[in-house]
């Protein structure tokens, strides 16, 4: 049985990639490719919705998808833990699954991994994200899961010590860690978490060389997972061993500092 997928924001850099995955991959088909000013009702006959459209057109996205009653894979950035509780009783009454996937690079999943499993034993942690200079958003949805999985690691030891977060230059705070964002040409994604302690401290980088090659292996794992999805599931780390505990994140915690759920809180109660 071929999947019919309906692909929002097709025609962007990721939602690029996307197609090319679904176009060369057995038991998919493009049923149709949507911009960000197209009309959702071109969703009707798909039976799985990609959504890689923008933060500001996301929401209606995922909710067109779940009032057909079809799966959705996002991929768009700009989904805190707040604004993704608001999906779930959308989707758990529709029967439908929504998936939010930060990144796709199998890299970048690992890297936040092991930024997780080492938060407990450094009271210091910030991240530095880089983005090209034409992502709208800032953090990026990636850096915003790192510092969300940290703070579910560190649950029992408390918050990120983060001194001075009152000054604009010490970067947004999300789950207690200071986000730093660069937004420059001549770059596709880099992010540093930065973990210090007394007398040392630990580096994780992950750089995003090629999107196509650094993204479809996690796109095919993705599409895969979200035909069959029920509810809401979080994270690439969500279908794939990554041989690293942590602690899972609930949706809906307090979690997140200054990010826009309130735009999509009055989005999805309208």
């Amino acid at each position: 049985m071929t999947t019919r997928v309906a692909i929002v924001g097709g025609t962007g850099k990721l939602g690029g990639v996307i197609r090319e995955v679904v176009e060369a991959e057995d038991g998919y088909e493009v049923a149709a490719v949507l911009g960000s000013q197209s009309d959702l009702a071109e969703l009707d006959g798909a039976d799985l919705v990609v959504d890689a459209s923008t933060p500001a057109v996301s929401i209606d996205v995922v909710r067109a998808a779940i009032d057909r009653g079809v799966n959705v894979l996002v991929g768009t950035s700009g989904w805190s833990n707040e604004r993704i509780a608001l999906v779930r009783p959308l989707a758990e009454a529709a029967g439908t699954g929504v998936v939010f996937i930060p990144n796709f690079s199998l890299g970048s999943v690992i890297g936040s991994a092991l930024a997780a499993a080492a938060a407990p034993f450094f009271p210091s942690i910030e991240i530095v994200e880089a983005h090209r200079d034409t992502k709208v958003d800032s953090p990026s949805g990636t850096a915003v899961r790192t510092a969300e999985l940290i703070a579910a690691a560190r649950a029992e030891v408390g918050p990120v010590e983060s001194p001075h977060v009152d000054q604009r230059a010490r970067g947004q705070r999300v789950a207690s860690v200071p986000i730093h964002s660069l937004r420059r040409p001549g770059v596709v994604a880099r992010q540093e978490t930065v973990l210090s302690g007394a007398g040392e401290s630990l580096t994780i980088v992950h750089d995003t060389i090629d999107p196509t090659t650094a993204y479809a292996p996690g796109i095919r794992i993705a599409l895969a997972a979200a035909r069959a999805a029920r509810g809401v599931t979080i994270g690439l780390d969500s279908f794939i061993d990554i041989g690293v505990r942590t602690r899972p994140v609930e949706t809906g915690a307090p979690v997140s500092d200054g990010d826009v759920s309130g735009q999509v809180a009055s989005a999805t109660s309208a």
